[in-house]
């Protein structure tokens, strides 16, 4: 069983940065891949970025390539996105997922265990 809580979400000029965390319990997330997702209302949620605990492998939605950075610390149980350069169209509800496996996933329905959502406002 793993519990997840996001934080760093907040209010940024478009242009500028922000880190999101994502705080895991248990002992054996560092055998679970984790992937961070957003979500509009009225939209379906979309996948972001995916990092797996093997060889650290990533896969990164097109938009956000060569923006944002997933990361992980196994040490502090914790995993990162890095979002540099964000724009409005970036700003959702950013969950942290993540799935005992070690591939990279993009869908949201095979992810097992969910944070409960961090708020990222772009004003322009």
């Amino acid at each position: 069983q793993v519990q997840l809580v996001e934080s760093g979400g907040g209010l940024v000029q478009a242009g500028g940065s922000l880190r999101l965390s994502c705080a895991a319990s248990g002992r054996t997330f560092n055998t679970y891949s984790v992937a961070w997702f957003r979500q509009v209302p009225g939209k379906e949620r979309e996948f972001v970025a995916a990092l797996s605990w093997i060889a650290g492998r990533t896969f990164y939605v097109d938009s956000a390539k060569g923006r944002f950075t997933i990361s992980r610390d196994n040490a502090k149980n914790t995993a990162y996105l890095q979002m540099n350069n964000l724009k409005p169209e970036d700003a959702a509800v950013y969950y942290c997922a993540a799935t005992r496996t070690s591939q990279v996933i993009s869908v949201w329905d095979e992810y097992d265990y969910w944070g409960q959502g961090t708020q990222v406002t772009v004003s322009s």
